[in-house]
C-alpha cells in the first residue's frame, strides 16, 4: 500500500484528506464497496499485464528457437561446403 503512496507522490496530509473527501462523498458503509472494487479492478489490470508479459516471452522464445534452427541449418551448409572444397583439393 505504501508503494502506492509513493508513486502517487502523496505525502501524509494529502492521504488523510483524500481519506475524508472519499468517507464524506460516500459514507462508512460505501468505502468498503469501493475498497472491494478498487481492489477487484487492480487484480484484473495485473493479470491482464502478466497474459501480456507471458505472451510477449512466448513469442520471443518462437524467434528464438526459429533462428536457432535457422542458424543450425546454416552451419550444417558450411559444413558441407566444407567438405566439397576439401574434395576438390
Amino acid at each position: 500500500m505504501q508503494n502506492v503512496f509513493l508513486f502517487l507522490n502523496l505525502g501524509g496530509g494529502e492521504v488523510f484528506l483524500v481519506v475524508v473527501v472519499i468517507l464524506l462523498l460516500f459514507g462508512g458503509k460505501g468505502v468498503p464497496n469501493i475498497a472491494r472494487t478498487l481492489g477487484k479492478s487492480i487484480r484484473e489490470f495485473k493479470d491482464a499485464t502478466n497474459g501480456i508479459q507471458r505472451d510477449l516471452q512466448s513469442h520471443a522464445q518462437d524467434i528464438k528457437n526459429e533462428m536457432n534452427s535457422q542458424t543450425r541449418e546454416i552451419h550444417e551448409q558450411v559444413q558441407e561446403v566444407n567438405k566439397e572444397i576439401k574434395k576438390d583439393l
